[in-house]
């Protein structure tokens, strides 16, 4: 399939997701918060302190699910806003996934089930940031769709090989340079999702693992590397403790593994600060 065609389809199945959402069967909105003293940002060989705060919904409707996160992240002076600055940087990213599961939209559910595999769905999706801090100020633009198997598991493990089409426009506050809008190469990413059930404790192990390839040169003609973020979490439903229905509040302990962030080789100039390792602690409540 072409690189057009591949983008129009994956635009169409995010405009049925949208669409869809008004019409969920089943739906679950939630806030969050989490913090860490050890983040990195390329080119950065400092330890980043984030407080990040989190709007997420993910639902189902009658031929799939939808997925969405607004995170903005707030960093330390260790992470500038400009030049010179004391306040630190400030980002907003937005991720959004639907997947059509192919099995609801046949009206045949059981021809999509097979040995570990209990569902078949296509996933298209974007992601889109925007960054305001002293060297590079990412306005991150990302359409991603591919082919989803979800395992039969206890909750949910979703592993999908996406193809991503990603640009970006940044500015440097040191140079006043600005960058027109730049395509890297399509490229593609191994995702998985997971949220899985501790036994019968009020316990659950999340996350998500991205294994993303090189995508080619880079705005400044310099080259890329594959790029591994692994981000999990082992959550507490604490809801009982405040006398609220089950999985309303939950906290919990998370932890980041990022090599080569953004492509950015960790071994060269973009420093130890392309490969951070991070833990968190996190909290939910759940509406």
């Amino acid at each position: 399939m072409s690189i057009k065609k591949s983008a129009i389809l994956g635009c169409a199945l995010i405009a049925a997701g949208l669409s869809a959402a008004h019409a969920a069967d089943w739906s679950d909105t939630y806030i969050g918060y989490r913090y860490g003293t050890s983040f990195g940002e390329p080119f950065n060989n400092e330890d980043i302190a984030k407080n990040i705060f989190n709007l997420g919904h993910v639902s189902g409707y009658k031929y799939g699910t939808n997925f969405l996160n607004v995170d903005m992240l707030l960093s330390d002076s260790k992470d500038p806003a400009s030049p010179g600055s004391s306040s630190g940087a400030q980002e907003i990213y937005v991720v959004y996934r639907h997947t059509l599961d192919l099995g609801k939209v046949t009206g045949r559910p059981e021809s999509f089930k097979f040995g570990p595999i209990r569902g078949v769905g296509l996933t298209a999706g974007f992601d889109a940031n925007t960054k305001d801090d002293a060297g590079y100020n990412s306005k991150k633009r990302m359409l991603v769709a591919g082919p989803t198997v979800m395992l039969d598991v206890p909750g949910f493990l979703n592993v999908s090989i996406l193809q991503l089409w990603e640009s970006n426009a940044p500015y440097n506050k040191f140079s006043h340079t600005a960058t027109d809008r730049y395509d890297y190469d399509p490229h593609p990413m191994l995702s998985l999702a997971w949220g899985i059930p501790i036994g019968s404790l009020p316990l659950s192990f999340e996350g998500y693992a991205n294994f993303i390839a090189s995508k080619g040169k880079n705005e400044f003609g310099g080259g890329t590397k594959p790029e591994t973020n692994i981000d999990m979490q082992v959550m507490y439903d604490a809801s009982s403790l405040l006398g609220a229905s089950k999985n309303t509040a939950r906290i919990g302990l998370e932890y980041q593994y990022w090599r080569n962030k953004f492509g950015n080789d960790h071994t060269g100039a973009a420093g130890s600060g392309a490969f951070a390792k991070t833990p968190m602690i996190r909290a939910e409540y759940h509406f």
